[in-house]
């Protein structure tokens, strides 16, 4: 007579966790969809994620995790988590222009050489020359080459004034002025620069409140206000408001971080870094894929 043998049983999940992840993934499917993306491909990188956070983040202090606890742990077979061991990952790195222009843009809202005392960034002369000469407002902000330069000296500032105004992010005036015109370096037509910024900042949103759930570590900042029953001409009115709002915390914080920065340069524990939007995040700056 055939014995029952009963089914492994599945690891206990939290449904909760199953219905917020599923609600969580809709618009990343939407977007790994329209840009080609299909689930094979999804589940192969995600079978390397695996393998990489459970040997960095799930691994006994000091001993190297083996394969059969690492497939285990993960549930992915022994074959593949070798496989994925043995791969060497490209370092990541966010696009050049992302790196400076980022920089850049956050120098000139946040140093009073460029910038006014509400944190607006100043109309800049283009070069050093036309500084000297200018008057009134042009006399009082240093040329957008020295700002260039205060950022990196291997980069000619007449390429980055291009490149700004191929993307849109500044104009020149009619006193031949250069002119920040978006409150954030969001390059609208660079694909590259807009999903480098979707991963960090959608990455440090879900870490910081995976912390909160966890309960490790301070409690961080993750507030969100949530309202229904509203008409189209309300939602209107309560965007503008959030992001006026949004624009001058923004602005206060980045000017703030900037004057700590330089103080905290010669500090041997200035290891950190950290994300504020309607969320704080803070990680050591060397765990950034963490």
């Amino acid at each position: 007579m055939a014995r029952n043998t009963p089914e492994a049983a599945e690891p206990l999940v939290p449904p909760a966790l199953l219905r917020a992840l599923r609600h969580m993934l809709r618009p990343l499917v939407r977007l790994l969809l329209a840009n080609h993306l299909t689930y094979p491909m999804l589940a192969n990188l995600l079978k390397g994620v695996y393998v990489e956070t459970a040997s960095r983040d799930f691994a006994e202090p000091g001993v190297e995790p083996t394969l059969s606890r690492l497939s285990v742990l993960t549930g992915v077979h022994r074959k593949d988590v070798k496989r994925l061991r043995d791969e060497s990952d490209e370092a990541y790195r966010p696009p050049a222009s992302v790196s400076l222009g980022a920089r850049l843009v956050a120098l000139w809202q946040a140093d009073t050489r460029f910038s006014d005392e509400s944190g607006a960034p100043l109309p800049l002369p283009r070069a050093a020359d036309a500084a000297r000469a200018g008057a009134g407002a042009a006399s009082t902000a240093l040329a957008f080459e020295a700002l260039v330069r205060a950022i990196s000296t291997d980069i000619r500032p007449r390429a980055v004034l291009d490149e700004f105004l191929r993307l849109g992010l500044v104009e020149i005036d009619s006193r031949d002025r250069v002119v920040l015109v978006v409150d954030a370096f969001a390059p609208r037509p660079d694909f590259d620069d807009k999903i480098h910024y979707f991963g960090r900042l959608v990455h440090d949103h879900i870490a910081a409140a995976e912390q909160n759930i966890a309960g490790a570590g301070e409690p961080l900042l993750d507030r969100a206000v949530y309202y229904d029953g509203l008409c189209n001409a309300s939602v209107q009115e309560l965007s503008r408001l959030s992001e006026a709002l949004a624009t001058d915390a923004i602005r206060a914080v980045n000017r703030r971080a900037l004057q700590l920065q330089q103080q905290d340069a010669a500090s041997a524990d200035a290891d950190q870094r950290m994300t504020f939007g309607s969320y704080f995040y803070r990680t050591q700056a060397e765990r950034d894929d963490a």
